[in-house]
């Protein structure tokens, strides 16, 4: 699935609703339900396996029981600004999950490195074996 597919696929399926924001702001805050809660079940986007899994990594504790991306914007005033911040969020996430990770390259030491490095461990060896009880 393409990536720009997935995002418009999950923003179609993703369910918003309007909360009270917590925190200062004086009447404003008080009077009108501007924070966005978006929820978004990951199940219903049908991904690879791999994708999934670094999905559900990404989400972390965002994620619920129930398989839920739960993002809560609250970052601005109005109601507009709050629902595009919580979709710019989602679409970053899944595109992050999207990206395969690269292979780690084993790293290959020389004859020389891997010498010293066992002299090096010999010679901590022997300090550590000097220490203890001295026997008069």
């Amino acid at each position: 699935m393409a990536e720009d597919e997935l995002i418009a696929r999950a923003q179609a399926l993703a369910e918003e609703s309007f909360i009270a924001a917590s925190g200062p702001g004086g009447q404003n805050v008080n009077k009108v339900a501007t924070a966005v809660q978006l929820r978004l079940n990951i199940y219903a986007l049908g991904l690879t396996p791999p994708v999934f899994h670094r999905l559900k990594a990404l989400a972390g504790n965002r994620m619920n029981a129930k398989g839920e991306i739960v993002l809560t914007a609250r970052r601005f005033r109005t109601q507009e600004a709050n629902r595009e911040d919580a979709r710019a969020r989602l679409a970053e996430m899944l595109a992050q999950a999207q990206e395969e990770p690269k292979k780690r390259a084993k790293t290959r030491i020389n004859r020389v490195g891997k010498v010293k490095r066992l002299q090096s461990k010999k010679k901590r060896g022997a300090v550590k074996a000097n220490r203890g009880k001295v026997d008069w």
